[in-house]
């Protein structure tokens, strides 16, 4: 049975415990670089109502999953300054998160840790900060259970892990909304070659935005603003790059997601950070022109979430989770069109 609570579905069957438990034998990545969405997409599955449908996509992912790294040398209160950045330490963060969260309240440690890690979303193409968003949402819903303890040390032990910071940043002229800035984002020179860390490195300039706020209230109402814009963008300009430009939506909607369990001092310094990395992810893979797009007709957020489920990619559902937390017309013709671009699942 699941219970419905806004806009999202409270899995009380037990089914997105039994696979965040099958999933934490699994390491947060694959091949030495490619993120494991498996915890991401199986938390979007659950608060659509989908739990019905996790383990059987679990099965179809299970391939790109891999055994749980070794450990190193534990991370203490002495030494995590050294380890902050080193993805050979993942283990050892992610066994250190586990002994804070099982010592003290996990809004207490997320509140300690945010703005040690903050400046560090950009490292792991902002995947670790995505899946700390969905691990608190689960957490805020539907309770602080084990499994769901254990999924946030494992996400904010990837996010030490692959901390990286962005600096040295010029500013340019930015725009009034948060759609007019992304279309005032410069590319990148050689946006046709290297992968996600040698782009980032050549992120120089990107437009100024919401600098001037500094109410927590305004700040969660300009995040939102940009999820809205970077979602929407994704349906014009989403061919640059069908994977990678879901992140201009998905990194900033997992701060604001985040935002409900922490102080309201880090809301400003939280909005920075998202506007900088959905900008600099709009500067690397953004194309030179935008297409016109197809509006949803008929279809509801149900049908197309469901339309996003049978295509299965994990990308695509992640995308249409957020979507669907913006849920206008072409917010779901965004998420129509990544199950277009994207190649399935299996």
């Amino acid at each position: 049975m699941n219970e419905t609570t806004g806009d999202t579905t409270v899995d009380t069957t037990g089914t997105l415990d039994e696979a965040l438990q099958r999933l934490h034998a699994s390491g947060p990545e694959r091949l030495g670089r490619l993120t494991n969405h498996a915890p991401m997409a199986v938390e979007a599955l659950a608060a659509h109502g989908q739990a019905g449908a996790v383990h059987r996509w679990l099965d179809l992912y299970a391939p790109k999953l891999e055994e749980f790294p070794a450990a190193v040398e534990p991370v203490t209160e002495a030494n995590w300054p050294s380890a902050l950045g080193d993805p050979r330490r993942a283990a050892d963060w992610i066994a250190y998160f586990r002994r804070e969260i099982g010592e003290q309240p996990w809004r207490d440690v997320l509140a300690l840790w945010w703005p040690r890690l903050l400046p560090g979303l950009y490292g792991g193409a902002t995947h670790p900060v995505i899946r700390v968003g969905h691990a608190v949402r689960t957490l805020g819903e539907g309770g602080a259970t084990e499994p769901r303890l254990a999924e946030l040390a494992h996400g904010l032990g990837y996010w030490a892990a692959r901390h990286h910071p962005v600096t040295g940043l010029s500013l340019l002229p930015g725009a009034r909304g948060a759609a007019d800035a992304l279309d005032a984002v410069p590319p990148i020179a050689d946006r046709a070659d290297g992968g996600y860390p040698a782009r980032l490195a050549r992120v120089e300039a990107l437009p100024v935005w919401a600098a001037s706020v500094d109410a927590p209230e305004e700040a969660r109402r300009r995040l939102t603003e940009l999820v809205r814009a970077a979602t929407h963008r994704y349906a014009t300009h989403g061919h640059g790059d069908e994977t990678m430009l879901v992140h201009a939506a998905t990194a900033p909607n997992a701060v604001l997601r985040a935002l409900p369990a922490l102080p309201r001092a880090l809301w400003v310094p939280s909005l920075r950070a998202a506007w900088t990395a959905s900008a600099a992810v709009t500067a690397m893979y953004a194309p030179d022109e935008p297409v016109a797009y197809e509006p949803v007709g008929d279809l509801d957020a149900e049908e197309v979430f469901a339309r996003a489920l049978a295509h299965g990619d994990e990308h695509v559902i992640k995308f249409a989770d957020t979507a669907l937390d913006v849920s206008d017309e072409r917010a779901l013709a965004a998420a129509l069109r990544a199950v277009e671009l994207s190649v399935p699942l299996g």
